[in-house]
This record gives structure tokens, sequence and C-alpha cells, in this order.
């Protein structure tokens, strides 16, 4: 394990590890947390970034393919109708978007000045939506703050119930990254692959936090509360990816829709707070993934 904001310790580890595919994932991940910590936020997801990618050019022999993992929030939102694409403008209103907008400016940075060559990596970004699954216990993300809410039997308190996001489970934006990976390591540093890439749900996912909560509790019984008259940091009120590029070059899309994204998630939580195995629990549902993607015709789930 090593701090990548140690521009030493992560070459020594890159060193070591000597890896063939990278993907780089490690990051601050929490808005409101980079409001109060803006500037740890920049020294992890920014020059962490630029540390991991400088310790690759140092390798003996590069790895075949890089995948930077940012954020749907790298876009500069201007509040439209319209699903986000991967030509439109990179920006940031707040500290956590803002890191992320920048970790893609690095990323075209390094592709275009140090990795363009034949025997280059193949350096890509991938840019998910709001990502939901079980596993995740943060602070001030909506399923864990439902889930500890319900477990103590308290009101589940909304600060921004109107804001819509593109909903989607963990493994399809996982089966997006690793799709992506390995389409880059058969290809060369100059194929259109080797750039910004959407990974979200279809446009049918993308509801409000109220309706998400809503739907939670058809799995789980409780109550909610709206908290967003209190005083609270800008956030986005409406955010879509456009999935088309990942769809037409790489094959993928996502196989659970959002009722079943919520199912998942919520059997999750609730079997590990009635005791069962975390790994149990983990391997079935990501070997329940693999059976719909199959069903729905999936190709790398049709090979394995």
């Amino acid at each position: 394990m090593v701090d990548i904001r140690d521009a030493s310790a992560t070459e020594a580890a890159v060193l070591k590890a000597a890896p063939e595919i990278v993907f780089h994932l490690a990051a601050q991940p929490l808005v409101r947390c980079a409001y109060r910590e803006p500037l740890e936020t920049l020294a992890t997801n920014v020059m962490g970034t630029a540390h991991v990618l400088n310790a690759l050019r140092a390798l003996p022999k590069p790895p075949k393919a890089v995948v930077v993992v940012t954020s749907d929030k790298c876009y500069e939102n201007v509040g439209w109708c319209y699903s986000y694409r991967e030509i439109d403008h990179i920006g940031g209103h707040d500290p956590y978007s803002a890191s992320k907008g920048a970790t893609e400016i690095i990323s075209s940075a390094w592709r275009r000045s140090y990795f363009y060559e034949h025997d280059s990596p193949c350096l890509a970004t991938a840019r998910g939506g709001n990502v939901i699954g079980g596993g995740d216990w943060a602070v001030d993300r909506i399923l864990p703050d439902c889930v500890r809410a319900l477990r103590a039997g308290k009101a589940i308190e909304l600060r921004n119930p109107g804001a819509s996001r593109p909903w989607q489970h963990v493994l399809d934006c996982l089966g997006g990254y690793l799709c992506l990976g390995a389409r880059l390591t058969a290809t060369k540093p100059d194929s259109l692959l080797c750039g910004g890439f959407n990974f979200g749900p279809s446009s049918a996912s993308a509801k409000t936090v109220k309706t998400l909560v809503t739907e939670v509790l058809k799995h789980w019984p409780g109550h909610w509360e709206d908290t967003s008259k209190d005083k609270k940091p800008h956030e986005a009120q409406l955010l879509q990816l456009d999935i088309e590029k990942a769809s037409s070059l790489l094959g993928w899309s996502p196989v659970w829709n959002f009722a079943d994204t919520v199912k998942h998630t919520v059997e999750w939580y609730r079997q590990q707070n009635e005791g069962g195995s975390l790994p149990e629990i983990t391997l079935g549902q990501i070997e329940a993934y693999e059976y719909d993607a199959a069903a729905s015709g999936m190709a790398w789930a049709l090979s394995s």
C-alpha cells in the first residue's frame, strides 16, 4: 500500500509491480469532503495521478494499457438536460469536480507528451456516473447514508431530493473499465480508444434522489425527511452521461436497469446486516451479474 501523494514511494511501488495493465482508481472520492479539504483533494487526485503516470515512464518495460478512472463530474456542468459527451468541455464548479477535470487534463497531457510512440502505453480515461453497490460505507453518499439510517431506525435525511443522477451498479461500471483495459492491450497509442470514455446507465436510470430512496424503501422499509432547507455546499441538480462511444467502440452497455441496480444493492446490505458472509454475498452478486450479462448478449460474458 502506498500514498500516491508521495512521488518517490509511488515510483518504487510501480517499479516493484512492473504492471502489464494499470487501472488507476486511487482518489479522494467525496464532493463534500473536498469542500472541507480542497488542498488534500487536489494533492491526491491531481498530483497523485501525475505521480502514477510519471512513475510509469520510469519502467524499463512500459505497461500495455493504462486506464485512469475520473468521474462524470469532470465535465463543466451547465445544468442542461442533454447528456454529456466525451467531446464536451471539462471543468468544475467545486474543488472535487475541478480535481477530476484536472485529472483528465493531466492524463491527456501525458498521453500526448510521453505516451504517443508505438511502444508506449495506450492510455484512456473512464468517466463513471453515480455508482452504487454493496460495500460502500463512505460518509455523505446516499446509499450508505440510507443504510445507516435504516439500521438505526431513523429517518433518511435528503439534502437534495430533487437532484437527478444516472444511478448505476458498481459491477456495470467495473465491467466497462475491464472491457476498456482489455481492448487497449491490443491497440496502438494513436487509436481512437486512447481517450475519454463515459460509462453510465441507460437514460431511463437517471432518477431523482427522492425516487432512488423510494425504491430503496421497497426493499428495506423505513422513512425519509427533506432537509434541503439547511444551508449546504453547491451540488449540481442535473447530470447525465452519453454512453454511445463506449457502446459503438467497445460493444459495452449496462446490464442492470435502475430497479435491478437498487434491488441488488439493498440485498447486499441487508444480507450483511443479517450476518451473511461478505465474500459469499459479493461472489453471489458477481455470478448473478455474469448470468444476466450473458442473457443480454454481452460478448465478454458469452466468451467467458
